[in-house]
């Protein structure tokens, strides 16, 4: 493969978040601005929202923590997540043409952080059975190399975010957060300086899920369009034990997951406490999520909130937050022209894109890493790797640009 002027490839990003609810799939053309330095341009081709398998998603939950879980088991959900993966990405490559190198952030199904250090991660989805069944190169395991610089290895959406929300902070004067709804929240707040700050500020939809599945019996795997939340009122009791955990008051950079906000971690909050209905509990649970995210904006003096992520879709989230946020400031990120279904596997795909081409694509002052790494491992396709030049310099600004604009 030669080096295509600009850098310009098509990349395919997959993961599956938090949620464990499917796989989000995008391709986007992405390449250097003409005459302009550090400055990048994505242009989403298409996204997909692959389910699960019937069962894998099961068992990928019934191998979280605190549940035990064994090498094998392990090992078996590598495989299964793996080919998962490799037919999501395949059915991008069907339905939005080939693709230069997929990307891939797998699914986390553990984050190890002991006294606030993160000392390691674990994605499982083995990229082998990507580059097999699509014959691209594959670039994964994007988190440990942070990790091993001292960083959090989380959250990766700083990059994105960073480089495409700076125009709108220097526009306002006044601070931005991105904000992403998955299993877990987690903001990135972008000013006008090279510092940028972003952290997982607690949960999201994990706690959400969890407690539609439990009162539903399992019939419900979230609460759909916020109904039981919409039709319950907060109590502050539980509000105020589950406002009491140590994760919210402590400082930044800090990452989290369902390796703290479980089944179990819920069933301490409510030890003791006078019986909640199901509307009541998915309602404090909401509002447990729209009153961290809205104080962590407010001691950033954020101005401008742009949300994305599953959590978009329910109603109770986004009123919720809405009431706790100053008045206009909540906007998604397809106000802005990045479809917010598929934004993290727009940012998987940058990712993969930075790396390919030699780029660092993490930020320190995000993720407490010692300084900027190249991210990620790379599994051969069909062909030997034949690695572009490196770009050189900095990847700083990104443009967002829609399928037949002039370049």
């Amino acid at each position: 493969m030669t080096t295509p002027a600009g850098h310009c490839f098509r990349v395919l990003g997959l993961l599956s978040g938090t949620s464990v609810d499917g796989i989000d799939v995008a391709v986007a053309e992405i390449r250097v601005e003409d005459n302009t330095e550090g400055t990048v341009v994505l242009t989403p081709l298409g996204e997909l929202d692959v389910p699960y398998p019937a069962g894998l998603r099961a068992d990928l939950l019934d191998a979280l923590p605190p549940r035990p879980s064994s090498a094998r088991q392990l090992t078996v959900l590598d495989t299964r997540v793996g080919q998962a993966f490799a037919d999501a990405a395949a059915r991008g490559i069907a339905a939005y043409g080939p693709v230069d190198v997929i990307a891939s952030l797998g699914q986390t199904v553990y984050h190890w952080v002991e006294n606030g250090v993160a000392l390691g991660t674990l994605q499982l989805g083995q990229p082998a059975w990507i580059a097999e069944r699509t014959g691209v190169p594959v670039i994964a395991d994007l988190r440990i190399r942070d990790i091993t610089a001292g960083g959090q290895g989380a959250p990766l959406a700083s990059t994105l975010d960073a480089m495409w929300l700076r125009g709108l902070a220097e526009q306002t004067g006044r601070p931005v957060a991105a904000l992403n709804l998955g299993g877990i929240a987690n903001i990135t707040v972008v000013t006008h300086s090279d510092e940028v700050l972003a952290y997982d500020t607690g949960p999201a939809n994990a706690l959400l899920d969890l407690a539609a599945a439990r009162v539903s019996d399992g019939e419900l795997s979230a609460d759909v369009d916020g109904r039981l939340a919409l039709a319950g009122s907060v109590r502050d009791d539980l509000l105020d034990r589950l406002l009491a955990d140590p994760y919210f008051a402590a400082a930044p950079p800090k990452s989290t997951g369902k390796e703290h906000f479980h089944g179990g971690y819920l069933d301490a909050a409510l030890s003791g406490l006078p019986p909640l209905s199901p509307e009541d509990l998915l309602a404090t649970l909401t509002e447990l999520t729209a009153a961290t995210v809205a104080a962590e904006c407010r001691r950033h003096r954020v101005a401008t909130v742009v949300v994305s992520g599953g959590g978009v879709a329910n109603p109770a989230t986004m009123a919720a937050l809405a009431r706790h946020l100053p008045g206009g400031a909540l906007r998604t990120s397809d106000d802005l022209g990045l479809p917010g279904s598929g934004k993290e596997a727009y940012l998987t795909a940058l990712l993969g894109w930075l790396s390919w081409c030699g780029v660092p694509a993490t930020l320190p002052s995000a993720t407490g890493a010692s300084g900027p790494r190249l991210l990620g491992a790379l599994t051969p396709g069909a062909a030997p790797l034949n690695l572009p030049a490196p770009l050189g310099g900095a990847a700083t600004r990104l443009r967002v640009a829609q399928s037949g604009q002039p370049r």
